[in-house]
């Protein structure tokens, strides 16, 4: 057993010399330069850069569909020519056959034919602007999105962050609490040996000091769990991750100037994010409704054939009937509209319209979820604000009486159990601070990050 208790004592030892090496190995990492890191690795952030490029891609091949279509074609055949009169619907591929003669010849001949054909829609009344717009739209939506996913990163790495300087500060308590039951257990010992007190309180002291030292174990395992969940984002070893321990000091020194954060409504990229879907949306009925147009369209072709039968009928040579003959031209303009493409339209821009009403409901869902986020972090604002003010009293109180505890015990006036009450009430007292440290700087980046005004709010850290 007691070499069970010599290892602990050992393991939090090194804990201990670990994290007090690491904070003097790596400098600390300000809440500014880790957002920096963070906005250039983390694998979300390049993820939607990509998509980015994808919408760019297909929006340049939507601007390219008025481009007329221009086909050359080119082949040499030999078969037969031997045809009956009667008209037919294609079933695929037929092959044409144009001369009927009165009896049946299944002599072999050989034909030439080369086409270049454009086809070109030349007006469909709007529709390739409609499509184009769409386009535009959907970079704009995804751009937007790219800006969401960073300003929901950059919360995460805030919110992160404070954890790590609240734990900081849990360690650093955690690490007094563990010195002052080493220091009450080495003064029961010496009274225990002398007689003046019992050895049951060795005990006790005993139990409360490895408690101590095992709350102090999770918090540095919390911390390095928080450590690696930045690493994961911003690319740094996590063991370099050390908070900057002035930035609490400076936030709740600033704090008269915080609470009247200017909110930001035009560039808000939640906002902005619903905003640029709901538009996408509207373009997007607007498309519809010129996808069905009627459709202007130039057609023109010129080709030229070749045979070895000749205008006589004759079946001449094989090699006769390769190279052109005759040659023509065609040129028109056309009109193409289906009269069902009303029905169509409406179905589709019905669905449409369903979406885009969605859209605006998610757009003034989000307006409303911010309003409500603002007010309450106004709220915790003030009761944080309000907190900091009464903590140093009952700080101070925990520690008088601790004191007054301790001098008491070791002149025989008092208990173990009473002494170790006015530990815990001080132990308390101090990580209540801590909280209320946490609570106030968590308030104050809620609401910094609810209005877009983190930038704000990091200028005063440098």
């Amino acid at each position: 057993m007691q070499s069970l208790k010599i290892h602990v004592l050992i393991a939090v030892g090194l804990l201990i010399a670990m994290n007090t090496y690491a904070q003097q190995k790596f400098p600390s990492v300000g809440l500014k330069t880790l957002l920096g890191r963070v906005n250039q690795n983390a694998p979300t952030l390049l993820t939607d850069s990509a998509a980015i490029a994808i919408s760019k891609g297909q929006s340049a091949e939507t601007h390219s569909n008025w481009l007329p279509n221009l086909r050359l074609n080119y082949q040499s055949d030999i078969g037969t020519n031997n045809n009956v009169a009667g008209p037919y619907f294609g079933f695929g591929i037929i092959p044409s056959d144009s001369k009927v003669r009165t009896e049946s010849n299944t002599s072999t001949v050989s034909a030439t034919v080369g086409v270049a054909a454009l086809d070109w829609e030349i007006y469909n009344f709007g529709s390739y602007g409609a499509q184009n717009k769409v386009a535009n739209s959907d970079i704009q939506v995804q751009q937007n999105q790219f800006a969401r996913s960073k300003y929901q990163l950059q919360a995460y790495t805030i919110n992160n962050y404070l954890q790590l300087l609240q734990l900081h500060d849990l360690l650093a308590i955690q690490s007094l609490n563990i010195q002052r039951n080493s220091e009450i257990l080495r003064s029961i010992r010496s009274l225990a040996k002398s007689g003046v007190r019992a050895g049951v309180d060795t005990s006790i002291s005993e139990a409360e000091l490895s408690k101590a030292r095992l709350n102090y174990i999770e918090l540095a395992n919390q911390q390095k769990q928080v450590q690696l969940q930045l690493s994961a984002v911003s690319g740094l070893p996590y063991q370099s991750i050390i908070p900057d321990t002035t930035a609490e000091a400076t936030l709740i020194g600033q704090s008269p100037g915080l609470h009247v954060l200017t909110p930001d409504t035009v560039n808000h990229p939640l906002i902005n994010y619903y905003r640029s879907v709901y538009q996408n949306s509207l373009q997007r009925e607007t498309m519809v409704k010129k996808s069905y147009n009627p459709k202007i369209l130039l057609e023109a072709a010129v080709w030229g054939r070749g045979s070895s039968i000749d205008a006589n009928d004759h079946f001449n040579s094989l090699s006769s009937g390769f190279g052109f003959d005759r040659n023509n031209y065609l040129v028109g303009i056309g009109v193409s509209y289906n009269l069902f493409d009303l029905r169509r339209r409406q179905l589709k821009l019905h669905t449409q319209k369903a979406a885009t009403d969605y859209n605006a409901q998610k757009l003034a869902e989000q307006k409303k979820l911010l309003s409500i986020s603002a007010s309450q972090a106004d709220v915790e604002l003030e009761t944080a604000r309000q907190r900091l003010q009464e903590i140093p009293n009952q700080l101070k109180a925990a520690n008088d009486g601790y004191r007054q505890k301790l001098s008491l015990y070791k002149s025989g006036l008092t208990d173990i159990i009473e002494l170790n009450a006015a530990l815990n009430i001080l132990y308390r007292a101090e990580t209540d601070y801590a909280q209320a440290k946490y609570t106030y700087s968590g308030a104050l980046f809620q609401k910094a990050v609810t209005d877009n005004q983190v930038n704000t709010v990091l200028n005063l850290l440098n």
